[in-house]
């Protein structure tokens, strides 16, 4: 602490300025300040925000349509091309890869393995064009064309990187050819689009219960937390096998994607429901939502206007930290075979792949999505637990 009789007068002047701003700061740049100083907060926050550009710019970054196999057709479960800028046979200012070839050998059982040839280089470019694909691309394609909608804009066909003449797989291919660099992006996308779209309902699910059930009490409540114990007790797994089961084998890719993502919304909102409830429970008989109400407001504009505002932040925080838990459900649902699945890349799809002893002897950047999995996750919990002890007002008394 500084000594309030050294202090220059430009030092007690800026001391007096931070104290006035910490008084008169609102409770989301208080929290922001808390969660600054949270160093693993940051971290994950940064990486946070690197996996969700990666996946929202995915076709721009994909140097190849992630559902079809590369430029190379014959570059089948290849090994990953790390772009070099020297070798044995000189330096270059422009990075490059080598060619390979396929060819069958009997050390190898007669299995296809890929050559290296040192001597052909193919250089790396920026901004080149490739496949088209549209920057906005939202559609849902129902069984029997009895409706069909999609938006779209933004059409391009230009990508921040390629090769000259052929093509270049930073993570490799898989057995039938696809780049799996451009399948990870769009996994990405994928996951967290579903976790999205999950955590949105379950939100608005959860706000209007919790709060309807926490301001009116009595029977009202009782009711509702008859349905919501109800929810909480329907085991997720056998749900998931009798909705695997019940989902027609000519429903698209895009109907399949929404199909899971509304039904893990429909079942993630008893936990903020709950605390919703207990926290209008405990404000309902304050001072302000007495005055609220003999001006004449509903319940409605008390609850919306109000209560819920009242702890914004904890709800902010329950909205991050069912991010992580939502991706993991579609993840573990889609990899044992539940969920999402071809042409539809999401991490749980190529997780999939995985479990093959031959993948785990011969393939090894098969695992590569494995890593970008973990990363989401993680960051999602590092900046869930930033925000929590940031939106705690005693935290700093720990």
């Amino acid at each position: 602490m500084t000594d309030v009789a050294t202090m220059t007068d430009a030092e007690a002047l800026e001391e007096q300025k931070r104290k006035e701003a910490y008084f008169t700061a609102s409770q989301l740049q208080l929290i922001w300040a808390r969660f600054k100083k949270n160093r693993s907060a940051m971290w994950g926050g940064a990486v946070l925000i690197s996996l969700i550009l990666m996946g929202l710019f995915a076709p721009f970054l994909s140097p190849y349509d992630p559902t079809i196999a590369g430029r190379d057709a014959e570059y089948q479960n290849g090994a990953p091309q790390i772009p070099k800028f020297w070798d044995e046979n000189g330096f270059s200012f422009r990075p490059f890869i080598y060619t390979y070839t396929r060819e069958r050998s009997a050390a190898t059982n007669f299995r296809w393995e890929s050559k290296v040839d040192r001597d052909a280089r193919r250089f790396v470019e920026l901004f080149v064009t490739g496949w088209e694909y549209h920057v906005i691309d939202m559609g849902l394609d129902m069984p029997g064309k009895t409706f069909d909608f999609k938006f779209q804009l933004f059409k391009s066909n230009t990508h921040l990187f390629g090769v000259n003449e052929g093509g270049i797989h930073l993570f490799g291919t898989d057995k039938p050819g696809k780049d799996i660099f451009s399948r990870t992006l769009h996994a990405i996308y994928t996951s967290l689009a579903v976790g999205t779209i999950g955590v949105v309902i379950s939100f608005v699910l959860a706000l209007i219960i919790g709060g309807v059930s926490g301001y009116f009490g009595g029977k009202i409540d009782s009711v509702l937390q008859m349905i919501t114990d109800a929810v909480r007790t329907v085991p997720a797994i056998p749900l998931f096998m009798a909705m695997a089961a019940f989902v027609p084998d000519e429903w698209s890719a895009e109907l399949r994607f929404f199909f899971i993502s509304i039904i893990l919304g429909l079942i993630g909102w008893p936990t903020l429901a709950r605390r919703v409830r207990t926290h209008l429970l405990t404000e309902r008989s304050q001072e302000y939502v007495l005055a609220a109400q003999l001006c004449g407001a509903n319940a409605s504009h008390v609850i919306r206007r109000h209560l819920l505002p009242s702890f914004t932040s904890y709800i902010i925080v329950d909205l991050v930290i069912s991010f992580p838990y939502m991706v993991l459900s579609e993840t573990a649902l889609s990899f044992i075979g539940l969920g999402l699945k071809d042409p539809v890349n999401s991490l749980g799809v190529m997780l999939q792949s995985v479990t093959k002893a031959d993948v785990l002897l011969n393939y090894q950047w098969y695992f590569i999505p494995v890593i970008f999995f973990m990363a989401l996750v993680l960051a999602f919990v590092f900046v869930g637990d930033g925000l929590r002890d940031a939106a705690d007002p005693y935290s700093d008394h720990k």
